[in-house]
This record gives C-alpha cells, structure tokens and sequence, in this order.
C-alpha cells in the first residue's frame, strides 16, 4: 500500500475576522469568475481583512502582497459589467460584507499594465473610473448601500477603454475613526484584459491621473470628516472621475479586430479551480507502476493547490484530493488502468454567490449604487468549476 507524501492542517489557516473586509470575488457581465480567482489579496488568512496600514505605503496601491501577480487575468468586453464582491469572512464561512459601524465612500479606479508580471501596480498611471460617497437622498454613505448590495458594487467598462492587461482597483475608506486620525482604507486589485478593437492609449489629462500611493493626504477633508457630527457635503477623496473619450472620437484609430488575449488564459483542458491554482488530468497509464506515478502525480498537484489557496478557502483543492484518493483506491485494489474518469469535469465548491446583482451606473446617470435595479444570477453560472 502506498500513501500521499503530504498532510494538510487546513485548521491552521481559518480566516479571522476582524470586522473589516476584503475584496474576495469578480464577476464579468454577471458570471462569478471564483473565489480569488484574478484578484490580488492579503494572502495571510488572519490578516486578510484589516486595512491598509498607511496611506503612504505602495500597499495603498493593490493591498497587502498586492504586488505579486496571481496566475490568471480574466477577460471582459469594453462596455461590459464588472462586480466586485467584498466580504466580512473571506471564505464565507459567515455572511456579511462589512460592519455597519465603517461607514464611508466607496471608488474604483484603473490602470493600464503592459506586462502583469513586471509592472509595478504601485505608482503612476491611475485614473478613477467610479465613485459614491454620502447620498443626500437617500442618507446612506455608500458602504452601507454596498451591505444592502450582499457586498456587491458593480461599474460599468468604459466602451473606449483600449485593450489590453488592466488593474482595476475598488476601494473603501471607512471614517469610523476618521475623527481620530484613523482613517481606514480597505482594496485589492483585480487583474482584467480589456477586450477591445481599440489600442489607443488614453490621453488622459494630468488632473485626472494620479499615482498610488500619493492620491491623498492626511488632512485631506475626505480623509477628516466626522460622521458622528457631519458638516455636509462630503468631500470625495483623490482626483475626479475621468469618463475616457466616447468610441465616435477614436473610431479612426480602432480596427474592426479585437485585441486577443495571450498570457494569464485559463486553459480550457482544466477540471477544477481553486482561485489561481487548476487541475489537470494526470498521465495515462496501464502498468502498476505507472498507476502509483499517477497517484503521486496527483498528490502534488493537491499540495500545490493547498499551499497557494488564498484566504478564501481551498474547498476546491478538496475535490481534487479526493480525486487522487480515487486513484490511490484503484491502485490499492489492483486496477492499473487509468485514470478513472479521464478528463471528467469537477463540481466546485465554491461558495454560491448572493442571486441579486447590482446595476452598474448607467453612462448618463448618477454615479452611484443602484440599490433598487438588480439582475437576477443564473443560478448554473457558480456551478462552473
């Protein structure tokens, strides 16, 4: 009989909570693309949630280990719909998005990157796509419409975004303690390949684009404000929403072919996904040697998956380990020819996300949360490993 090298304390790595939040899910046009899955996080499950550390650190820029690429950049059409999930427990082991206490406003911004894996996300080159602060309308800051959203904020993609590798930074700042100097600010970074015509770069104006860190100040009075005795009208922190040239201005210089993506793809030959980590089937085989190889093989791709899962869980590494238990199984009883299931497709076990999806701001109309017109998830979509 032979065993599994490896043993896993998935206990060690529970996430804490804190209160705070963190930015766990992206969803293009409705479609969660997993948990972690192109998102650049705090990768220490008891730290994950807590806010940057300070406005001055590059840490500002994608969060904590924010620096380090992940595997995968998912793809999303120029005028298409992001969503960007934040949760109070980063593997949903309990509901919530945020403490009701943190309340502040909410941005997302982006940034154009040639290379993913070299470019540096802090610094130059941030433009804010998206904000909503405090809604004299309705009396809510917009971190408390974003817990009635079940954690979600969704934006529009400018349709004259040029295509190409993109960060895409959504970001909250809750003033609970602003009155005391301690102004919290809470972001990750998604990383996104803009498929469009149009390879144009923006010419954005130098009021409009900013570096991370450097966009805001400690005395900003955005960064000040005091909820608990409020002067309105709320300052916005960092610079104006810049809304890109309309697609009739730069027709002449767009082609009819649409930019295609060539690095961070996820392969289609995968069975199963745990954030930025995939499984693929293991070598054929027929001999008893080869059976114990495949096994092995196996086993690895499990430790890999175990040891670079995100504090949003591993339950998909799970699948897979029971997938090579099913080899091992084989093995033992005396059936050399493999693998079983060959190529099969795996049920994730990502968590299923919340059915109502915000509306993301209409081109013309007030940029802020819909809190009333949502669209309906497809409940097959998470289904998808």
């Amino acid at each position: 009989m032979k065993y599994p090298t490896f043993l896993v304390a998935i206990a060690s790595s529970s996430t804490v909570v804190n209160a705070h939040t963190v930015f766990t899910t992206l969803f293009v046009n409705d479609v969660s693309q997993g948990d972690g899955t192109c998102v650049r996080m705090n990768m220490n499950p008891q730290q994950c949630t807590d806010p940057i550390a300070g406005i001055d650190s590059d840490d500002m820029a994608c969060g904590v280990s924010g620096a380090q690429p992940v595997a995968f950049t998912c793809p999303a059409p120029a005028g298409g719909k992001l969503t960007f999930q934040w949760r109070l427990w980063a593997d949903a082991e309990q509901p919530g998005a945020l403490d009701i206490s943190h309340k502040g406003p909410c941005a997302v911004y982006a940034k154009p990157v040639k290379d993913m894996a070299t470019d540096s996300a802090a610094g130059p080159g941030w433009i804010k796509l998206w904000e909503d602060g405090y809604d004299d309308a309705t009396g809510k800051w917009c971190t408390e419409k974003l817990i009635d959203n079940n954690g979600l904020m969704s934006v529009d993609l400018p349709q004259s975004l040029p295509g190409g590798n993109w960060l895409f930074r959504p970001e909250l700042l809750a003033l609970h303690n602003a009155d005391k100097g301690d102004p919290q600010f809470y972001t990750g970074c998604a990383q996104v390949f803009v498929q469009s015509s149009s390879t144009t770069p923006l010419e954005v104006p130098t009021e409009y684009s900013v570096s991370i860190p450097g966009y805001v100040q400690a005395d900003d009075p955005g960064l000040t404000f005091n909820i608990y005795s409020p002067q309105f009208p709320y300052t916005m922190p960092g610079p104006k929403v810049y809304e890109p040239t309309s697609p009739a201005t730069i027709a002449a210089s767009s082609s009819k072919v649409t930019l295609k993506q060539t690095e961070g793809k996820l392969p289609s030959t995968y069975l199963i996904k745990n954030a930025n980590w995939i499984g693929v089937e293991v070598a054929d085989y027929s001999t008893e040697d080869g059976c114990w190889e495949a096994s092995s093989a196996c086993y690895d791709q499990a430790a890999t998956c175990y040891d670079s899962a995100p504090p949003t869980g591993s339950a998909n590494c799970l699948v897979w380990e029971q997938k090579c238990d099913g080899i091992n199984a084989a093995c033992s009883a005396g059936d050399f020819n493999g693998p079983p299931n060959k190529g099969e497709k795996l049920v994730s076990k990502d968590p299923a996300p919340p059915e109502d999806i915000p509306e993301p701001v209409s081109a013309g109309g007030s940029k802020k949360i819909r809190g009333v017109q949502r669209r309906r998830v497809k409940r097959a979509a998470w289904r998808l490993p």
